[in-house]
């Protein structure tokens, strides 16, 4: 079965209150309108989402939201991974392999520098950065999620906000 892969990093953050703990920063205005904005370019790409997993940081499941959103689905949807919060890679290839089977794509949300790192062991198509909001997906052909740290991954697109 084929499956895809969608990595997200969380849309822009606020510093506005520097006594603000990390995990509780709020999108700012500029990551609230990107997030949508991304959800759609992927809307328009006839990418679907089937499930949405998120660090359960303030900001990154912000933007899970926004993207659920726009795929007609709320928060409820959202699946929560502590271990997506301060992410090194393995932490995202335990969260990916724990997916629902029953989902042929699914989006996962999280923070740098953990994602960046992430998504270049992934293909040979590798990114200095990634901005936020940035998404970059792939696909591999699995029976099961359990088998996707093993599995040949192909690259299928990263695109981010300023990209246009």
């Amino acid at each position: 079965m084929k499956r895809s892969v969608i990595i997200v990093r969380h849309a822009k953050s606020s510093w506005s209150d520097p006594s603000q703990p990390d995990f509780d920063r709020p999108l700012n205005d500029r990551g609230k309108a990107d997030a949508p904005v991304m959800a759609k370019r992927l809307l328009d790409k006839n990418v679907r989402i089937d499930a949405f997993i998120t660090s359960p940081a303030r900001r990154a499941k912000k933007t899970a939201a926004l993207f659920a959103e726009v795929y007609g689905k709320d928060k409820e949807h959202l699946i929560l991974v502590p271990s997506l919060y301060h992410a090194e890679p393995p932490d995202f290839f335990k969260a990916i392999m724990q997916a629902p089977d029953q989902a042929a794509t699914i989006a996962i949300f999280s923070h740098n520098p953990g994602i960046t790192a992430f998504v270049n062991m992934l293909t040979k198509v590798n990114v200095d950065d990634m901005p936020t909001c940035a998404v970059y997906a792939v696909q591999c052909e699995l029976d099961s999620w359990t088998g996707f740290e093993t599995v040949h991954k192909d690259f299928w697109f990263f695109d981010y906000p300023k990209s246009i």
